[in-house]
C-alpha cells in the first residue's frame, strides 16, 4: 500500500511541475508581448495521512508528536503579477501606455473589457480601436469643446474630416496713446459744387429728388437718373476705403444720398458736438450758398483726428457709365475754418471672424477728445466696410485715463457688426479690451490687436494625448480644442481579474468592481502618448524557474521509478 501511494505522490510532483512549466513557458513565449503580464505557479501539500497521532506530556509522561504522511504536493495557486512593465517610445499618435496603476477600458459586443495594451489604432470611421478591433472608451465633449464625464461611449479622432470655424467674441488691445499729443483744432470738409434744381428757379433741400438736382453750370440736366449705379471709393487718412454702391431709384432724395455718404465714409456721426466751436459736427449735409439763394452745397465733415482725414478725387464717386455728378474739393465752412484735419490720433485694422469663419477686416481709430487735471479722455470709432446694413460705423466709445497713465473707465466697447444675408449669425458681436492700454508722454501713439479668440475655417490635422488623458485636436487654422478624454478602470483586487486572452481581463468574483474615472485620478496612472508598456517577464527569473522545474520534474519521476522498481523486488521475492 505504502509503494502503491508512494507512485502517486511522485505522480502529483510531475503534475505541479509540469504545470510550473507551462506558467514558464507561456511567460517566456510572451516576453515580447506588449503590456504582458506575467504569472508564477505556488504548490501547496496534498492532504495528510496521519499514521500516529500525538499526545500530550503529563507528569510521568513527556508527550509523543504526531506521525503523518504526505499525498504529493498540489497547485496552490497561479498568480499573475501586475507590476507595470518598462516604456518604450515608439512615435505613433495612437500608442499608449499607463504610467501607473490602471486600464483601459474596451467595449466589443461580448461586453465590456479591461487591457494595460495601449497599441491602438484608427479604423476607417475614424474610431480608436485594439488591434482586435475593440472599441476604446472614453469621455465625449459637448458643443464648447468640455469633457462630459461619466458617459463612457467610443472615442473618435475625425483626422482630415473635422473642420471647426469659431466667430471671434473678444478682442484684447494694447498700446500707449500719447498723453501730450495736440487737442483737434479742424476737420476734414468736403465740398461739392453749387447745385440747383432743374431749372435752377429754386435752391435743393433734404427732401429733393436726385432725378430733380442739377449743377448750377449745367441747370437743364439732371445730375442723376433713375437706375444710375454709383460706386463710392473715398480715402481716409491714406487709406483706401471699401468701396460701396448707391442705386438711385425713383424715390431717392438728397437726404438718402447724405446718410449713403456718412456711412460709405465710415464716418462716425454719434460723436458728440465738439466744444471747440470752430469744429463743426461730423455728418453729410445741404448748405445753402449764401451768394445764391437758388443753390446749396453737399457738405461732407469727417470726425476728429488726422486719421480720420478725407479725400475724394474727381473719380471717387462715379457711376457705370463713367459719369461724374458731383466734384468735391477741401472748402472752407460757415465758421471759417479751412478743412485741416488735425490733432493726436491712432488707426490700427485687425481681422476677426463670424460663426462661418468668414474674414471680417475692422478698421479702429483713437483720437484725443479732450484734456483735463485728473486725466485725458479719447474717443475710438471702429467701422468695417463687411458690415451689410447700417453703413461702416459699427461701434464707438471713450476711454477715460488717471493722471497716472492708466485706463480708468470705458465705455462703448462691444462692437456689431452686421451679417445680414451671409448666412452666419448676426450681428457679430465682440467685445473690445483695453484694459491693457496705457496714456504716457511718448513720440507718438500707437494700438495693436494682440488677442482675438476666433477662427476661420480649418480641419483637424494632428492630436496629442495628455498625461490625464485628454485628447486635444490640432486645425490646420491654428486652433486647438479639446476632442475627448481617455477613461481608465482600477481594480481593489486586480489579481482577481478573469484572463480573457489576448491582452485583455474581465471583471472576476474577487476583483471588485470597476472604478472607472479619468487618468491621475482615484489611483490611476498618467497616460503616455506616442509609447507602450512593455512585458514585465523576467527572462533570468524564468530560465531560473524553468531549472526548477525540470529539476522537480526529474526528481519526481525518479520516485516513480524507485518505486516501481521496489514492487518489482517485492513481486519477485515471492517466487
Amino acid at each position: 500500500m505504502a509503494l502503491t501511494s508512494t507512485l502517486f505522490t511522485g505522480l502529483s510532483g510531475l503534475d505541479v511541475n509540469q504545470t510550473r512549466m507551462n506558467v514558464v513557458g507561456n511567460n517566456i513565449a510572451n516576453v515580447n508581448t506588449v503590456a504582458f503580464k506575467s504569472s508564477r505557479a505556488l504548490f501547496a501539500p496534498q492532504f495528510y495521512v496521519t499514521d500516529q497521532g500525538g499526545s500530550p506530556p503529563n507528569g510521568t509522561f513527556g508527550g509523543t508528536n504526531p506521525s503523518q504522511r504526505g499525498l504529493g504536493a498540489t497547485v496552490a495557486s497561479i498568480e499573475k503579477n501586475f507590476t507595470p512593465g518598462a516604456l518604450e517610445t515608439t512615435g505613433h499618435a495612437t500608442d499608449m501606455a499607463i504610467d501607473g496603476n490602471g486600464f483601459f477600458i474596451t467595449k466589443n459586443p461580448d461586453g465590456q473589457f479591461y487591457t494595460r495594451d495601449g497599441s491602438f489604432t484608427l479604423n476607417s470611421a475614424n474610431q480608436l480601436v485594439t488591434s482586435s478591433g475593440s472599441f476604446v472608451q472614453g469621455y465625449g465633449v459637448d458643443a464648447n469643446a468640455n469633457v462630459i464625464p461619466g458617459q463612457l461611449q467610443n472615442i473618435t479622432i475625425p483626422l482630415g474630416t473635422s473642420t471647426i470655424a469659431r466667430a471671434t467674441q473678444n478682442v484684447s488691445m494694447q498700446g500707449n496713446l500719447d498723453a501730450a499729443g495736440q487737442l483737434p483744432n479742424g476737420v476734414s470738409i468736403l465740398t461739392s459744387q453749387d447745385l440747383t434744381t432743374i431749372g435752377g428757379a429754386a435752391a435743393p433741400t433734404g427732401a429733393t429728388l436726385l432725378t430733380q438736382l442739377a449743377s448750377t453750370a449745367t441747370p437743364g440736366t439732371a445730375s442723376m437718373n433713375v437706375g444710375d449705379v454709383f460706386t463710392l471709393t473715398g480715402d481716409k487718412g491714406g487709406r483706401t476705403l471699401p468701396s460701396s454702391t448707391f442705386t438711385v431709384t425713383p424715390t431717392s432724395t438728397v437726404d438718402d444720398l447724405n446718410t449713403f455718404y456718412q456711412q460709405g465714409l465710415g464716418i462716425d456721426t454719434g460723436v458728440a458736438a465738439s466744444t471747440n466751436p470752430n469744429i463743426p459736427a461730423p455728418g453729410a449735409t445741404l448748405e445753402a450758398d449764401a451768394a445764391n439763394p437758388n443753390s446749396a452745397k453737399l457738405v461732407i465733415t469727417g470726425n476728429q483726428g488726422k486719421v480720420n482725414a478725407l479725400a475724394m478725387t474727381g473719380s471717387a464717386f462715379v457711376s457705370q457709365t463713367g459719369s461724374l455728378p458731383f466734384v468735391f474739393a477741401d472748402g472752407t465752412n460757415a465758421a471759417g475754418i479751412t478743412s485741416s484735419p488735425s490733432g493726436e490720433s491712432v488707426h490700427t485694422s485687425l481681422v476677426a471672424y463670424d460663426s462661418l469663419g468668414t474674414p471680417i477686416n475692422v478698421d479702429i481709430t483713437a483720437n484725443l477728445e479732450s484734456k483735463g487735471s485728473t486725466g485725458n479722455v479719447w474717443r475710438f470709432t471702429a467701422t468695417s466696410g463687411d458690415s451689410k446694413q447700417g453703413g461702416q460705423v459699427v461701434g464707438d466709445g471713450t476711454l477715460t485715463f488717471d493722471g497716472n497713465g492708466a485706463l480708468q473707465a470705458s465705455s462703448g466697447t462691444t462692437i456689431a457688426i452686421d451679417r445680414t444675408g451671409t448666412g452666419s449669425a448676426t450681428p457679430l458681436s465682440i467685445k473690445m479690451d483695453f484694459s491693457k492700454m496705457t496714456e504716457l508722454t511718448g513720440d507718438s501713439s500707437s494700438l495693436v490687436m494682440t488677442k482675438q479668440d476666433g477662427n476661420p475655417l480649418g480641419t483637424l490635422n494632428s492630436f496629442n494625448v495628455g498625461a490625464d488623458g485628454t485628447i486635444t485636436g490640432a486645425y490646420s487654422n491654428g486652433l486647438t480644442r479639446t476632442l475627448g478624454q481617455m477613461a481608465m478602470a482600477n481594480f481593489a483586487n486586480p489579481q482577481g481579474l478573469d484572463d480573457k486572452g489576448g491582452n485583455v481581463f474581465a471583471q472576476g468574483a474577487n476583483s471588485g468592481v470597476a472604478v472607472i474615472s479619468s487618468a491621475m485620478s482615484l489611483g490611476n496612472g498618467a497616460v503616455r502618448a506616442g509609447t507602450l508598456e512593455l512585458s514585465n517577464v523576467d527572462l533570468s527569473t524564468e530560465f531560473t524557474n524553468m531549472i526548477i522545474a525540470s529539476t522537480g520534474f526529474s526528481a519526481s519521476s525518479r520516485v516513480i521509478t524507485t518505486s516501481n522498481q521496489l514492487i518489482q523486488d517485492l513481486l519477485n521475492s515471492a517466487r
